[in-house]
């Protein structure tokens, strides 16, 4: 969601015929950071065998999208404000500075201004990138934007598996997701859906083939672990909910449930007995 949102932005601007490059800051070893950023040259140090062009010169006249930027450590976030201010970068090994003009665009699940006040982001840093801030709410509080978001994704997912026929999803898997948390949010739908597109029947996904994680059901204060409660009683309630979830998921379909719980039936069958649930 993040990086779409970006992408939109960099469309929508007068730098969209320029290059739009992203990466996600905490997937950079520390080691290398500066390399990846600011590029290097041949010889610089040890395996930099040839000229590396580092992401700000590659988004030159463009638009920067970093990712995560909370991750970066303290000593690469003086280098990105000197950079920012400076609007100049210097390559590893290199004696002379290149000039670059980029838009850099951030993006966070963590508060920024929490990170400030614990010590692990330069609050100079904060205030220069935080000029206009835009807030994504994650897919549990766009419901309405389900429908657009599943038809796009199945486009897509069909064209990268050729298929002739663009699949459905049917009602009752349609409401399914609706009330699903989505902790991973369109990622997760996206996985979710080519998951489903193995199991579906004639072009159409059904509930059971998305086989969804079961909804953890909050536990009120009579079924609270108390100091009178044994660990056995109260993971026999876990695994009640656990499983009736599954059945409910798969209109009590024992062998769908099995399947979702990733157990055999035989297993599901005895924990059903031991459970007393018919």
């Amino acid at each position: 969601g993040k990086e779409l949102a970006a992408k939109l932005i960099h469309r929508l601007s007068v730098r969209r015929t320029a290059s739009f490059v992203a990466i996600n800051c905490g997937a950079i070893p520390s080691e290398l950071m500066e390399s990846e950023f600011f590029g290097h040259k041949k010889g610089a140090f040890t395996g930099a065998v040839y000229d590396k062009t580092g992401l700000f010169e590659q988004a030159n006249g463009g638009t920067l999208f970093l990712d995560e930027v909370a991750d970066l450590p303290l000593a690469m976030q003086v280098k990105l404000l000197r950079v920012l201010q400076e609007k100049k970068i210097r390559p590893i090994g290199s004696h002379s500075e290149k000039q670059v003009d980029v838009r850099v665009l951030c993006a966070t699940h963590k508060d920024l201004a929490d990170k400030v006040k614990e010590g692990e982001f330069r609050e100079d840093l904060f205030y220069r990138l935080n000029v206009i801030e835009l807030v994504i709410p994650p897919l549990r509080e766009r419901r309405a934007d389900l429908p657009l978001l599943i038809e796009v994704i199945l486009q897509r997912l069909a064209k990268k598996n050729q298929l002739t026929v663009i699949p459905k999803l049917s009602q009752d898997a349609l409401f399914a997701l609706s009330d699903y948390p989505f902790d991973g949010n369109i990622r997760e739908l996206e996985n979710i859906l080519e998951r489903a597109l193995t199991w579906m029947e004639q072009g159409v996904i059904t509930e059971s083939d998305l086989m969804l994680q079961p909804v953890k059901k909050a536990v009120n204060t009579e079924t609270a672990l108390t100091e009178q409660q044994n660990l056995e009683h109260h993971l026999e309630l876990e695994e009640r909910q656990l499983i009736e979830a599954a059945l409910e998921s798969v209109r009590w379909n024992k062998t769908k449930a099995a399947k979702k719980l990733g157990i055999s039936f035989r297993a599901l069958r005895y924990r059903l007995k031991k459970l007393g649930i018919d």
